[in-house]
């Protein structure tokens, strides 16, 4: 008898909007809170990261061309920690992915990995921090903010990372991670965000917000004696503006597409409602957060990741094209670097989309096609328009923040038993 796959919707989402920023107007101005500190001549180094920010190469142009105008001489210096395989080449690599380079951004780009000692924490460990940072006159660094997929708190993912873990290089990601795990994530960054702002030049950060759609909602210069205040407010602002999967209970989540580009983790904890460290798949202990999601099957890597599939342990399916693209060296440092280690295992190896479909929708409670609760994304930042099967469509009438759903019928394979792209309808 052949096996049937779930008949499927398209649906839409429709979020809380903003109206996007003047990028150069919101940077000129913003600029005037640091300008006084902006003198001829002194070398300024400008932080810049590995996530995948809309607008992020117009960003940091911007940020540049006002520095020239104030008469300084910027530089560029990759702030990813142990991304990019922790090697200088590397980082130089994804920064050129997102078009920051040299030629574009027309200044230097000073990779090298080599860190020298700023300070002791609070808990009495050695601060380190990126020697080509601590020989500017002065530093600034530009993130999105957002909550972190390791922890939650009042402070998450921004220029307080970006000042300890980024531009900590490889050594500094570590020792941060390594303490994070006894005293605590947000403590652990708080104290040492605070060594840095004592001992380093720091002018101040570029904190830049994005909406559920995965667009710039806020753009803001924040003075280096603001960031400890002003990041926690803008991180609320961040969460408040994330999207999210719209229902209870799902069976099967088919994610697209993971990589860092998409988020630290390679697909964001705070939709999947999955942790790092591990997760429960035992109702009672997991159905507090929601959607609660029984299986997890991920599809391929983002091309921007360079071959890092951190997150694919949280998943409990995958292809074997993925896997043939994991750049295992790149994906180990970054794993352990970050004590995230789960993070790194392999889930169950398929050759097709449909044998992995089919596998997970036998492994349920309820093997029954026709009832599985099937939800397919492109990636985690991108939720506003999706696929759900035909068993949720009565939840996705009833709910208020979905605006139309159209009929689409069985899952659509190609002749290797493949979904085909969402955008290919």
């Amino acid at each position: 008898m052949k096996e049937i796959l779930p008949s499927m919707l398209c649906v839409r989402q429709r979020f809380e909007t903003t109206f996007p920023p003047d990028m150069e107007a919101a940077i000129g101005k913003g600029f005037e809170a640091i300008r006084p500190q902006l003198k001829p001549g002194m070398r300024v180094a400008l932080g810049v990261g590995s996530r995948g920010i809309s607008n992020l190469s117009e960003i940091v142009l911007l940020i540049v061309q006002e520095l020239k105008r104030a008469g300084t001489k910027p530089f560029i210096i990759p702030a990813m920690g142990s991304h990019g395989g922790a090697t200088a080449e590397g980082q130089v690599a994804l920064l050129a992915g997102y078009g920051v380079t040299e030629t574009r951004m027309g200044v230097p780009i000073r990779p090298s990995m080599e860190v020298k000692k700023l300070g002791k924490s609070a808990s009495g460990r050695d601060v380190v921090w990126s020697q080509e940072a601590t020989a500017a006159d002065g530093v600034l660094v530009v993130n999105r903010v957002k909550p972190h997929t390791d922890f939650s708190g009042k402070i998450g993912s921004g220029l307080m990372k970006m000042l300890v873990v980024g531009l900590g290089k490889h050594a500094g990601a570590s020792s941060y991670h390594s303490g994070a795990l006894t005293i605590g994530y947000e403590q652990d960054l708080i104290d040492l965000t605070k060594v840095v702002l004592a001992k380093a030049p720091i002018l101040g950060g570029i904190a830049i917000v994005e909406d559920a759609m995965h667009q710039l909602a806020s753009l803001e210069v924040v003075p280096a004696d603001s960031i400890l205040i002003r990041e926690s407010e803008l991180c609320e602002m961040a969460k408040r503006l994330m999207p999210s999967i719209p229902f209870d209970e799902i069976d099967l989540l088919i994610v697209d597409q993971i990589g860092k580009n998409i988020s630290g983790m390679g697909m964001d904890t705070n939709i999947i409602k999955r942790g790092v460290h591990g997760y429960h798949l035992t109702p009672e202990l997991s159905k507090k957060s929601k959607p609660f999601i029984w299986r997890i099957f991920v599809r391929d890597l983002t091309p921007e990741t360079h071959g890092n599939a951190i997150g694919i342990g949280m998943a409990e399916a995958t292809t074997k094209r993925l896997v043939e693209k994991i750049d295992t060296a790149a994906l180990h440092t970054n794993v352990i670097t970050a004590r995230s280690v789960q993070c790194a295992k392999l889930p169950m190896i398929f050759d097709s989309d449909a044998e992995a479909i089919k596998a997970m929708l036998k492994s349920l409670p309820d093997s029954n096609p026709a009832k599985a609760r099937v939800v397919r994304i492109k990636d985690t930042l991108t939720l506003g328009e999706f696929e759900i099967s035909t068993a949720l469509e009565q939840a996705a009438i009833d709910h208020p923040a979905i605006t139309s759903i159209d009929q689409m019928g069985q899952m659509s394979l190609d002749q290797n038993g493949n979904l085909k792209l969402i955008a290919e309808g």
